[in-house]
C-alpha cells in the first residue's frame, strides 16, 4: 500500500525523502538548526525544492554549515561563494549568513544554546497545528511575527515571519503535516 503524504511533496523523489526523513521532525541540535536557518535564508523568494537540489553543494560551499567558520569569513571567501554556480549567488544573502552566524553564536552565548532560545518560544514542545488538507497550511502566524521580530532585534537578517514560519515547520516546533500524511504521529 502506497503512503500517504502531503501533497506539496509528492511526484519528486527529493522532495519526498525530505518529507518522510526530516521535514516536521523536531530538532533540538543547533548544527541542524542553523543549517535549516541558513537555508531557509536562501530560500527566501525562491522554491524549497531549489534548495534542496543545491543541499549538498552549500554543504561544501559553507564549510559544513560550521557557523564558527561561516563568521570568520571574509570578503575574499564571499568572493568565492559568489562565483559558486552550486549555490544561490546572491551577495545580501551571502552576507546574512555571515552576520546570521555571529548572531547565532551571541545567542547562544546569552541562552545556552540557539535551541533552548528558539525552542523557548514554544516551551520546548512542538505545536500540533490540525491541517486536514494542505489549503488550511498558513505561511505566518502571530508566533512567527513575534519570532521574527526577536532575531531581527539580535542582528539576524533574512529572517522574515514568512522564513520563520518555514523554519519552524522544517525544524518540528510546528507540525504542518496533514491529518491523513503518514508522518503525522511519527
Amino acid at each position: 500500500m502506497e503512503k500517504i503524504r502531503c501533497k506539496w511533496c509528492v511526484g519528486d523523489a527529493l522532495y519526498e525523502k525530505y518529507h518522510d526523513e526530516e521535514w516536521g521532525r523536531p530538532v533540538k541540535d543547533d548544527a541542524t538548526l542553523f543549517e535549516f536557518l541558513i537555508l531557509e535564508t536562501f530560500q527566501a523568494g525562491l522554491s524549497w525544492i531549489t534548495i534542496l537540489r543545491k543541499r549538498e553543494h552549500f554543504r561544501r560551499a559553507f564549510d559544513q554549515f560550521d557557523y564558527r567558520r561561516i563568521a570568520d569569513y571574509d570578503e575574499a571567501k564571499v568572493a568565492e561563494l559568489l562565483e559558486d554556480a552550486g549555490i544561490i549567488r546572491n551577495r545580501l544573502k551571502v552576507l546574512a549568513a555571515i552576520s546570521n552566524a555571529r548572531a547565532f553564536m551571541e545567542v547562544q552565548r546569552e541562552f545556552g544554546s540557539f535551541s533552548d532560545y528558539i525552542w523557548g518560544f514554544t516551551n520546548g514542545q512542538p505545536i500540533d497545528n490540525p491541517i486536514r488538507d494542505l489549503s488550511q497550511a498558513q505561511a505566518t502566524t502571530p508566533l512567527s511575527d513575534t519570532i521574527s521580530k526577536d532575531l531581527k532585534k539580535r542582528g539576524f537578517k533574512f529572517v522574515g515571519s514568512t522564513v520563520v514560519y518555514a523554519h519552524m515547520q522544517a525544524t518540528g516546533m510546528v507540525n504542518d503535516h496533514v491529518a491523513d500524511c503518514w508522518t503525522r504521529h511519527v
